[in-house]
């Protein structure tokens, strides 16, 4: 085999078992979803082995091409890091970018810090996924998340990247008018409550707060649950319940009367929004800027 040949196909079928499909790869790649899969089929030829499980929507890797993933992605990821690394010897960071995002980050932070950054770095192209499920950060290809604090698994290292905010139980002027407040969490079993299913597990976020110094949680009653806070929110601004949510994402509400707080003497400790990125991962000169440009709109947030 010519070293030319070498690592034909790699890249598309690398880019495949990270899309999830030929055609989501040929758009990342800018070819044909064909031209993608006769890359793939070349590599197979070449390996003798199939690799991938082709269905009409989605694809699966083979127990042959498990293997080989395992065993080619570390090498393109040091090749990768490689690459920018000699790239950034010109002092100007290049590369692509690319970040999982629970989608309150994408709105508070990405929206504002985004515009100045590619502004400043033409040669880093952001990939931004949004979604609020969990994944495996590095076997997904990412070089960093943003999420809220209390979601992001014990091994990453994190930088917070907004100014604190608190967490809150929420309802409409007109609620509170119609049904009282309650006084402390164990009044909620006595309102109507909108609740928050968590979309990576299926399970009921447990309302938190801390009485006498103590954490405590509930699980009120209600008749809407959901898996889209911004549903919630918008129900209990047309008062139908109470919802829980962080200050963060409620302060467009908060701050406009539609939505009040309540329960705030057990308001639980404070959280924020974090980068997070793998303890093994180098940090690469792209990911260092765009933590630079994070930190540099958190603090001018906070003198807002």
């Amino acid at each position: 085999m010519a070293r030319t040949d070498l690592f034909d196909g790699i890249s598309e079928f690398l880019t495949v078992v990270r899309r999830g499909s030929f055609r989501a790869a040929a758009r990342e790649l800018g070819v044909t979803p064909g031209a993608v899969s006769q890359a793939v089929q070349t590599l197979e030829r070449r390996i003798g082995l199939p690799l991938l499980h082709r269905t009409t929507r989605h694809v699966a890797l083979t127990e042959a091409g498990e293997r080989f993933l395992a065993e080619v992605r570390p090498a393109a990821d040091a090749i990768a890091g490689s690459l920018d690394t000699l790239a950034n010897l010109s002092g100007r960071p290049s590369g692509t970018l690319r970040l999982l995002v629970h989608n309150i980050a994408a709105r508070e932070v990405l929206a504002p810090v985004l515009p100045a950054f590619v502004a400043a770095y033409p040669d880093i192209a952001v990939d931004v996924v949004t979604d609020t499920k969990r994944h495996d950060l590095v076997g997904d290809g990412f070089d960093a998340g943003i999420r809220i604090g209390e979601f992001i698994d014990q091994d990453m290292l994190t930088v917070r990247v907004t100014p604190p905010f608190s967490w809150v139980v929420i309802g409409a002027p007109a609620y509170f008018a119609a049904h009282g407040r309650p006084a402390t969490p164990d009044d909620l079993a006595h309102h109507s409550c909108l609740r928050f299913r968590l979309p990576d597990t299926g399970d009921l976020y447990r309302w938190e707060f801390e009485r006498e110094g103590v954490a405590v949680t509930s699980d009120p009653p209600g008749q809407v649950t959901s898996d889209d806070s911004a549903l919630l929110r918008a129900l209990a601004v047309a008062g139908l319940g109470l919802t829980y949510s962080s200050s963060q994402n409620a302060r467009r509400e908060l701050a406009d009367g539609r939505l009040e707080t309540c329960l705030d003497d057990f308001a639980p400790a404070r959280d924020a929004l974090y980068l997070y990125y793998p303890k093994s991962s180098r940090m690469q000169p792209k990911l260092r800027v765009f933590i630079d440009a994070c930190l540099r709109q958190m603090r001018e947030q906070s003198r807002d």
